[in-house]
């Protein structure tokens, strides 16, 4: 059983890489769907905005409210501000965001592209002379790495002010002072690492969703296994891009 899911395994991070590879190839070649691009990005946008807003809204007033307590202990309260705006725009905010857009993102590309496999719309549009991979796959992944950073950016803002109102449930912090201790520590070092790991993120999302779904079999019961392993590949690619980040992060911090 273990060689099974370790062959299993590894035909699908080939089959993933080669998928990638020839999303390079398409992607230089002309002609661009350019209208199609831009319908994806508004669909990609517009699908995750909400979802993205209101977990960056909760998950500021959360970590600012549960950080409170042990800062008043050590005495450290009024870095509050800066502490929690660090820790949601470097690490917190970029991976739930990209948790969010793996889950509602990832199952609506591998169940629209699943579909249109087990339906053979693929194949029609590939006897029409249209490329297929060009129309669906490309126009989908470019638009995925570019709305995530900008996903992670609103995100980013809308946690800050969460933190804002977190800190005046228990204290009475103008605005004006909030922000001046927030960017006191925070500066542009800190925003860009997220920014450059959203890319990463809305490709491998973008990349392995359009796999699982242009690759489908089975029928319709495929269409709902291609939904779900989009997004729970997704989800642990998120994880490992993270982990990899962190360790050229340190690297760097140390050289």
């Amino acid at each position: 059983m273990k060689s099974i899911a370790l062959k299993h395994f590894l035909y699908e991070t080939a089959g993933i890489y080669l998928f990638a590879v020839r999303f390079f190839k398409e992607l230089f070649k002309p002609r661009f769907e350019f209208n199609e691009f831009l319908k994806q990005c508004y669909t990609v946008g517009n699908t995750s905005i909400t979802l993205v807003s209101v977990t960056a809204l909760i998950m500021g007033l959360v970590i600012t409210i549960q950080s409170q307590p042990a800062m008043e202990t050590f005495g450290t309260e009024s870095w509050l501000p800066s502490v929690v705006s660090i820790s949601l725009v470097r690490e917190l905010v970029p991976v739930i965001t990209a948790l969010t857009c793996a889950g509602k993102i990832g199952s609506s590309i591998g169940a629209e592209l699943g579909s249109m496999k087990v339906t053979e719309q693929i194949d029609s549009m590939e006897v029409s002379g249209t490329n297929p991979f060009k129309y669906l796959v490309v126009t989908r992944v470019l638009a995925a790495t570019l709305m995530l950073p900008l996903l992670i950016i609103l995100g980013d803002t809308i946690s800050l002010y969460g933190a804002y109102i977190g800190v005046n449930i228990n204290q009475n912090v103008s605005f004006h002072l909030f922000t001046n201790q927030v960017f006191a520590k925070l500066d542009f070092s800190d925003v860009l690492p997220s920014v450059i790991k959203g890319l990463f993120f809305g490709f491998t999302i973008g990349i392995i969703s359009c796999y699982k779904g242009y690759h489908t079999k089975n029928g319709t019961e495929g269409v709902g296994k291609s939904a779900n392993s989009s997004v729970v590949v997704s989800i642990f690619a998120v994880f490992m891009i993270d982990l990899i980040a962190a360790q050229v992060a340190n690297i760097f911090h140390i050289l």
